[in-house]
């Protein structure tokens, strides 16, 4: 009975859970009141469950479209389950879980443009090609957790700096961390997710090198956007610590540079793993 239960979750079972915990946080901060957070979270830890069972029962390949969207969903999922707890006196959620609801109703999207995929297969994965392929995968997933931590960085910081700008009282706003301690947390999901988006190109550089149809898979939508991804990493951090572009530009350079993921995540593959498409 819980097997069947488990394999008739789908994306509206997840987003549905997290648009309740949304609205239920929005309540919150609106009209505050002892039950809104613990309800709050009890939805989206449903949600994160449903979210989880799915990955684990359909295991979708991080190479298909669908799948990578997903997977980063499940990631900053876990992202605001924590900061909602850790940080229970601010408005993370408000922030975070429209993100990960796009991002679910995105791969929603995604998979039904393109219904049939292959379920990745672990033994494939942990031996030849498809093992750097794994590796490729996991970095650009990491370094994807990095750019989206960014952005949602980047849009508080905006917020939060108008809002000083124009002298508004903290009682009279949805309460948010300070300045500085966004503008370290976009500072450092940067530094973390560059290396990894390094790593993970050059990966998957040599791969397509090895692969057959290696002039078409070099001007793919995937590999194109990926590439103009790190390249504006590369233009953020000189501004950054060259430059000393102030923190409001840069936050902007940020937001582009999550606009541009979500261009690569949604983009076909130039080569499967664990035979994606």
């Amino acid at each position: 009975m819980t097997g069947s239960l488990v394999q008739n979750i789908h994306h509206y079972c997840i987003g549905l859970s997290y648009l309740c915990a949304f609205l239920l946080e929005t309540g919150r901060l609106l009209w505050p009141a002892a039950g809104w957070r613990l309800t709050g979270l009890a939805f989206g830890a449903a949600g994160l469950f449903a979210h989880s069972a799915y990955l684990l029962v359909n295991q979708p390949s991080p190479a298909v479209p669908f799948g990578s969207v997903l997977l980063l969903a499940w990631v900053l999922a876990l992202f605001y389950f924590y900061g909602t707890v850790h940080h229970a006196k601010q408005a993370w959620a408000v922030f975070v879980l429209p993100v990960v609801i796009g991002l679910v109703i995105t791969s929603r999207v995604l998979l039904t443009v393109e219904p049939e995929y292959a379920a990745v297969d672990l033994a494939q994965w942990t031996s030849g090609e498809r093992f750097w392929g794994g590796v490729h995968g996991v970095l650009i997933l990491c370094a994807s957790v990095g750019v989206s931590v960014s952005f949602l960085a980047s849009v508080m910081y905006l917020i939060q700096s108008r809002r000083l700008r124009n002298k508004v009282s903290p009682r009279a706003v949805v309460p948010m961390l300070s300045l500085e301690r966004l503008e370290h947390m976009n500072r450092r999901a940067i530094n973390i997710a560059f290396p990894m988006l390094t790593v993970g190109l050059l990966v998957g550089t040599l791969l397509l090198e090895s692969n057959h149809a290696l002039g078409e898979n070099w001007f793919s939508v995937k590999v194109l956007s990926s590439a103009g991804l790190w390249v504006l990493f590369l233009v953020l951090l000189y501004l950054r610590y060259a430059v000393h572009l102030p923190a409001r530009r840069l936050a902007l350079f940020s937001i582009a540079a999550f606009a541009l993921l979500l261009v690569a995540l949604g983009a076909a593959h130039p080569f499967a793993i664990g035979g994606g498409k």
